[in-house]
């Protein structure tokens, strides 16, 4: 029985036309357009409210507490490319700080997403470099647990495959499949437009939601004929 190894080394990542496009628009615009499915929960944010990332995703996934992964998949990532690091949600240890994300600045990555814990925040925000985590903790890890670079994760409740399109900002972290990010881009431009119009509208004073009374009605909220 064939199996892979722990560390995937080449992978095939989402066209750099994708990531450049998909960086124009808000995670929530592609979430939605993604059927609102993809996104991480909400405890994995930006370090700062106008950081913003967008890349295919090299994944790690790590024990609670140790980050001798993430050590293999800085030497490993390619220029572009997103560390989503699977630190199981864990805040009783930092997995990162600003050793290894000036170490990740200078190689060219994008950016990083870390379901844990990390810090030195106040030197990050000064490194001007984008990073998303679940929280903050002075403690540093250990450096002694096996894991594994590019299979697929769980990061923040969202399933991540090495290569898939990662967006983040302000909301939070979207992950679009590799394979559907060309066709959600259209879809996103769509919306965009429609967001725009409605948006028009409301400064015309349109403030009525139109589609609101039928789904009241069928919500059963509203008697038929009934109204507002």
């Amino acid at each position: 029985m064939s199996q892979l190894p722990e560390i995937i080394r080449t992978i095939e990542r989402v066209s750099a036309d994708v990531v450049s496009k998909a960086a124009t628009y808000q995670a929530a615009i592609l979430a939605d357009v993604a059927g609102r499915r993809g996104t991480m929960h909400g405890r994995v944010a930006p370090v700062h409210q106008n950081m913003k990332v967008a890349g295919p995703a090299f994944t790690v996934e790590v024990r609670p507490g140790d980050n001798l992964m993430i050590h293999g998949a800085i030497a490993l990532a390619q220029p572009g490319d997103v560390l989503v690091i699977d630190g199981k949600g864990d805040q009783t240890a930092a997995l990162m700080g600003t050793l290894m994300l000036s170490a990740c600045k200078k190689r060219g990555l994008a950016g990083v997403i870390v379901d844990g814990a990390i810090r030195d925040k106040l030197e990050i925000l000064e490194l001007d470099f984008p990073v998303f985590s679940a929280g903050f903790n002075p403690a540093g890890p250990t450096k002694y647990v096996p894991g594994r670079i590019n299979h697929p994760i769980c990061a923040g409740g969202a399933v991540v495959n090495a290569g898939d399109l990662v967006v983040g900002d302000a909301d939070g972290v979207v992950v679009i499949e590799r394979e559907k990010a060309p066709a959600m881009l259209a879809l996103a431009d769509k919306k965009v437009a429609d967001e725009a119009a409605r948006i028009e509208a409301i400064a015309r004073g349109d403030t009525a939601s139109k589609w609101l009374p039928a789904a009241l009605r069928a919500a059963g909220v509203l008697k038929e004929g009934e109204s507002l």
